[in-house]
């Protein structure tokens, strides 16, 4: 197998359902689209608004039908949303996109509070639903910070879903107390935490409670790792290199097939702004690790 080859498509991967809607199981994360280098930062530098372009339709043309994305994505000259507006819409069919919402950035791109109340939380929908140029959004996720009590927020989004404003709804960086207490209210379709190669134990639980529930797990900085929002550090494990070396592949597509045989369930949203990436990327899903491989990966720190 060719990992890089273009002939790859995302179908690869394999399909799940979020809810009553399909998806191939290897998407794209926009996070890093609107600036080079560290994301979600202040001070960012803009990225290319064309290539940006070219790559969003490049993943589309790539098979990619799950988009993730927010309106707190954003450079001082880009947004995500916008690009993705300009980019792709009018919109396939059978395209998802998946937004966030909680966290607050101001103009300035500094970080401000998070929305907590059901007015806050209303106003952050409208405002990826214009964005976006959309009368409902596919699939919204509550992100939160800390151990506290989400039932007024999820409960929230589950009345706007009950408007018809979103179809289904899903939770982000939380614990197995927060899923049991947004499923008290409302169906969550998919939980977004961060995992990899190296998870610790509480997030190795959260895969194996949303596998056992029927839910998408959709690992973010699975790539990255520690590296988060900056991307990933440049260095890596022996054992993953390793493994990349004898398959002839980078070490992000070693990271992202490991990921993906981690559960039917879970989903890989590897973001880029580079086109040869996204290519490799999406390439992964063919990838299938031996067990031996997996086992080597899986006991990495």
């Amino acid at each position: 197998m060719t990992t890089t080859s273009e002939t790859i498509t995302a179908a690869a991967a394999g399909t799940w359902q979020l809810g009553d809607l399909t998806v191939n199981r290897i998407g794209f994360g926009t996070m890093r689209l609107p600036q080079r280098g560290a994301a979600l930062v202040a001070d960012a530098v803009p990225s290319d608004r064309a290539t940006a372009i070219a790559v969003l339709r490049k993943a589309v043309e790539l098979g990619v039908n799950h988009l993730d994305t927010a309106a707190f994505y954003f450079s001082p000259l880009r947004s995500a949303n916008e690009l993705i507006n300009t980019a792709l819409a009018p919109y396939a069919d059978d395209l998802v996109i998946t937004t966030k919402v909680g966290p607050c950035r101001l103009p300035s791109g500094e970080w401000g509070e998070h929305a907590r109340t059901p007015r806050a939380l209303r106003g952050q929908v409208e405002e990826n639903l214009r964005q976006l140029g959309r009368d409902h959004l596919d699939v919204v996720n509550l992100r939160i910070v800390g151990t506290d009590s989400i039932a007024e927020r999820f409960g929230a989004l589950a009345e706007l879903r009950e408007a018809g404003l979103i179809r289904h709804l899903g939770l982000s960086n939380v614990r197995p107390a927060h899923l049991d207490e947004a499923l008290a209210i409302a169906p969550v379709v998919c939980v977004q935490n961060p995992y990899g190669i190296g998870a610790p134990a509480e997030q190795e639980e959260m895969l194996r409670l949303c596998g056992d529930r029927g839910i998408a797990f959709v690992p973010f900085y699975a790539i990255a790792g520690g590296g988060r929002e900056r991307g990933a550090s440049g260095t890596e494990s022996d054992e993953v290199l390793a493994v990349a070396r004898d398959r002839g592949v980078s070490t992000a597509q070693v990271r992202l097939a490991w990921t993906l045989q981690r559960g039917p369930h879970v989903l890989a949203i590897p973001g880029t702004g580079d086109l040869s990436h996204l290519t490799e990327n999406i390439a992964a899903g063919a990838l299938t690790l031996t067990p031996a491989e997996l086992s080597r990966l899986t006991s990495t720190p």
